[in-house]
């Protein structure tokens, strides 16, 4: 039996670092995706083990399950309805089985995702024997949600295995999950990126499990439907960044600045609120949605203008901002800010010459260019190799 899910990537739109202060935020899924594939071996086939392959790191990991089970005690008869959390005894364990696999020290930022893949396979399947391949359209650590989508994809397929949630497995295309699986899959996957980041938010689990839009103020998650077509040139700078320092920094200019970057973040959230009632707006015809974008792209340079105040530009940044700026495009930085990833509006009717141009001048600079569309579908799996592309 064999399984294949992919899981999308998200871009914060509006509303990054103020929404540590309060404000709101906009984030959505890209058309760039994390796939998955599990199988179980054939009954005829003498297999015990258990193996992970990343392919895109040229990577495989394996485990005896007797080993697994030996580290990972009481899941002969897991429970995938019930989503737990990893203890710190367990978390010790599978370091320690995570460990046994030498990943080679330039690539040992990938222990705590392998760990991830362990805790939630225990825990929803068990100790069958199984190969699970995963390959990724997103680059990791820029801001774009790799973590979350390697938890989104593996928790999906998993899940579509486990006989837990009704699936039409003859069905050759793309499915979604129902409603109520959908939940059940952001909750495993937050299990996921919980061992991976700590403390997250869980924003970006939740954007990757049911796609399009959400909006996201102190804690509270409100999903949007999209009523226009959105496509973004994402320019990832290959700058690394520090994503806590970054934060640390803006909360520190706050301290130094409360009145300034009060006024900061309240301009911050109407950009965001205003963001979300624009793309929910119905656009049908040219002149409305050419209207739409004219508003989305000042809006995103209104934003990137009160970023600049917090701090959180970089060089790298700015040579993005110049760039696109000559082709009169309107740009601003996902995320945290530092390097990482900036986001460039492509208007319905830009025509595809200016495009390139604009492509080649970044690429030229050493940045990498990926052109997404914006809040599609969430995950989505699949019982038939030939949606799949090749890898």
């Amino acid at each position: 039996m064999e399984v294949k899910s992919r899981a999308p990537g998200k871009i914060i739109l509006a509303g990054e670092h103020a929404v540590v202060h309060g404000s709101t935020a906009v984030a959505a899924s890209i058309d760039l995706y994390t796939y998955a594939t599990l199988s179980f071996p054939s009954l005829s086939d003498d297999e015990n083990t258990l193996r992970l392959q990343l392919k895109d790191m040229a990577l495989e990991f394996s485990w005896p399950t007797a080993r697994v089970m030996e580290s990972l005690p009481g899941f002969n008869s897991p429970n995938p309805l019930t989503p737990i959390t990893c203890s710190p005894e367990s978390l010790s364990s599978i370091a320690s089985l995570v460990e046994e696999q030498n990943i080679p020290e330039a690539k040992i930022g990938l222990a705590s995702g392998v760990s991830a893949f362990l805790w939630l396979y225990t825990s929803i399947i068990g100790y069958k024997p199984a190969t699970a391949v995963v390959t990724s359209e997103l680059p990791l650590g820029s801001g774009l949600g790799s973590s979350a989508a390697f938890c989104v994809s593996l928790s999906g397929a998993m899940l579509a295995l486990s006989g837990c949630i009704s699936l039409d497995c003859s069905q050759e295309s793309w499915l979604s999950f129902a409603e109520s699986n959908l939940e059940l899959l952001n909750k495993w996957a937050f299990q996921g990126e919980k061992i991976i980041h700590g403390k997250p938010s869980g924003i970006d689990n939740t954007v990757s499990t049911y796609g399009n839009m959400i909006k996201f103020r102190s804690g509270d998650l409100t999903r949007l439907k999209s009523n226009m077509p959105l496509k973004m040139l994402v320019t990832n700078t290959r700058v690394g960044r520090n994503t806590k320092a970054l934060v640390a920094g803006v909360s520190e200019r706050t301290i130094r600045h409360p009145d300034a970057m009060e006024a900061v973040f309240s301009a911050v959230d109407s950009i965001s609120n205003e963001l979300s009632t624009v793309i929910q707006s119905p656009a049908t015809d040219d002149v409305t949605i050419t209207e739409r974008e004219g508003k989305l792209e000042e809006l995103m340079e209104m934003n990137q203008g009160l970023l600049q105040c917090m701090g959180v530009s970089h060089a790298s940044i700015e040579t993005v901002l110049r760039t696109t700026l000559k082709y009169k495009l309107s740009s601003k930085l996902t995320g945290a800010g530092g390097g990482g990833c900036v986001l460039t509006l492509l208007p319905t009717l830009l025509s595809g010459t200016v495009v390139d141009k604009v492509i080649a001048e970044l690429e030229s600079c050493g940045f990498q260019c990926l052109i997404a569309g914006i809040g599609g579908p969430g995950l989505e799996i699949c019982f038939s190799s030939s949606v799949l592309p090749d890898s």
